[in-house]
């Protein structure tokens, strides 16, 4: 198979997610939503596939085992309506992913990076957002705490990169990290607190912002 380019590659993620995010909301055509949603992590895991075969290490099948985990939470997701065992079903796959991502970004880990004040930042914040979340958590209190802490932990291993992983290949992935985090604020929040505003879209531009920024960045690590 020739080497899929960046620029068709982004021309087709794009257009799937505007797709989705569209078709999220129209009653019409909300069975295409079951079609288009693994879609956008499939392509990723294709391009992934297509544009590091050359290489062999360890990481890269654990980033593939990442993204396996993700489409998986993206389809169980799809039935949260059927049965909130789906809902724990994602959450669990997801918390697997976050796992995964977290011993990949540890590979490249700067050891003498000390980022106190940033972890300090990022407890806070999972503080502040736990005590918003938990009068409407009820019995996913645990599972929900849980992987608040998981995912906290991704973001603070996205950022121990700083200073060994190549400059871009350690912004594309923080930031990657970060909007990772954003998107499964707004989907707890818009869950157990209160109803946002265009929560369909947000979320999903943000989650697959997250995972285009990871991919591209751990694929500049090459």
């Amino acid at each position: 198979m020739k080497p899929i380019k960046t620029a068709s590659f982004l021309f087709v993620f794009a257009s799937l997610v505007i797709f989705e995010t569209l078709i999220a909301n129209s009653d019409g055509l909300s069975t295409l939503h079951f079609i288009s949603k693994p879609l956008i992590v499939s392509v990723l895991i294709l391009y992934f596939l297509n544009t590091t075969k050359q290489q062999k290490v360890a990481w890269r099948r654990l980033t593939l085992l990442a993204l396996a985990f993700s489409l998986l939470g993206d389809v169980l997701l799809l039935f949260v309506f059927k049965s909130e065992f789906f809902f724990m079903g994602g959450l669990l796959a997801f918390l697997i992913t976050h796992t995964l991502y977290c011993i990949v970004f540890l590979k490249h880990r700067n050891k003498a990076l000390k980022p106190y004040r940033f972890i300090a930042l990022f407890v806070v914040y999972a503080i502040g957002l736990f005590v918003l979340l938990k009068p409407g958590l009820g019995e996913l209190l645990i599972p929900v705490l849980v992987y608040m802490s998981v995912i906290l932990l991704m973001g603070i291993t996205a950022y121990l990169r700083k200073g060994n992983a190549p400059n871009t290949s350690f912004k594309l992935v923080f930031l990657g990290a970060l909007f990772f985090i954003i998107s499964d604020s707004i989907l707890a929040i818009n869950k157990f607190y209160l109803p946002v505003p265009y929560s369909n879209f947000s979320i999903m531009f943000t989650y697959a912002l997250a995972q285009l920024l990871i991919v591209l960045g751990l694929k500049k690590r090459f």
